[in-house]
Formats: C-alpha cells, structure tokens, sequence
C-alpha cells in the first residue's frame, strides 16, 4: 500500500491530499487533546521543524476512540494545537482508527508488527508510523514511545538517507 492513493479529510475542511507526501518520510500519529501522552505534540512539533528541510513531515489524526479523549470541533483542535503546543504540522479530519468504521489509512496500517512484533488494532493515542518516502510503512512505535526517541529519530534518519 502507498498512503499516497488514500483519500482522508484535512481537519480544516477538503481533502488532506496524501499524494503531496510522495518522496517525504511522514510520522503519522493518531492524536487526541485529552490524554496523559498529548504532551507528546511538543516533541512531534519539535521533530516535525527539525526533520522538515529534509523532506519530513508529521501528520496528526486526531482520534476520539479512546475514551473519548478527543472530543472537539475541528476548529477547537485545531486551536488547543496551535495555541497550547505550536503545532504546525498538517492534520486529518477526526477519524477512526479502530473497528468497523475503521479509515481505510488504518486498515492498512494495522498490519505492521511494531519491534515487538505487535500487530493489529491501534492500542491508545499516539501510536506512531513511519511512512517511507515511497509510501510504504517503514515501522511502528507504541504509543509510549516517545516521538524523540532513539529508535524513532534513528528510523527517521534510515528513511529520509533511502
């Protein structure tokens, strides 16, 4: 699968256009603004500016399948980000990552083992993938790992020198 064929939502109205991302790495995250993770938003804006010259990008989906830890309008997303974290980076429209209404983005994504081999259903917010230049999944990170881990960066790095 390339995730550059899907068609998502942006999160401020019309299409989020995946196909913008053909040669870029992108860390795709499902967020929320109410988790105890969402401090997390700090370290992906952080990665998001540092890695970006060199054809990276995070990109949020905001999620509220997670005891309903992301319960706003768009615009009220959009606002908590910019103004509590900085954000910068692009965002879907709320989507589900999880179940029968699961997003066609998530269906595929689901199927990469992480380092422990998990696979399957997202488990919380903030699980992370890493997407290879050419569309592909590269790999996946637990939701507590921490977006300017070793193992991330690293996996950024490894993708971004492809």
């Amino acid at each position: 699968m390339s995730i550059h064929d899907v068609e998502i939502g942006a999160l401020t109205g019309g299409p989020a256009n995946l196909a913008q991302y053909r040669g870029k790495a992108v860390l795709i995250v499902n967020v929320a603004s109410k988790c105890g993770l969402t401090p997390q938003y700090a370290a992906l804006e952080k990665l998001h500016e540092q890695y970006a010259p060199r054809g990276f990008t995070v990109l949020g989906v905001p999620c509220n399948q997670f005891m309903g830890q992301e319960p706003g309008t768009p615009e009220e997303i959009a606002s908590f980000c910019s103004t509590t974290y900085g954000v910068t980076f692009p965002m879907t429209e709320k989507t589900d990552v999880n179940g029968d209404d699961r997003h066609p983005l998530y269906k595929e994504l689901v199927e990469t083992p992480d380092a422990e081999g998990y696979t399957g259903d997202i488990r919380w917010n903030f699980e992370k993938f890493l997407i290879h230049p050419d569309g592909t999944v590269a790999a996946r990170f637990s939701p507590q790992t921490e977006p300017d881990s070793p193992e991330v960066t690293a996996a950024i790095e490894k993708a971004l020198a492809a």
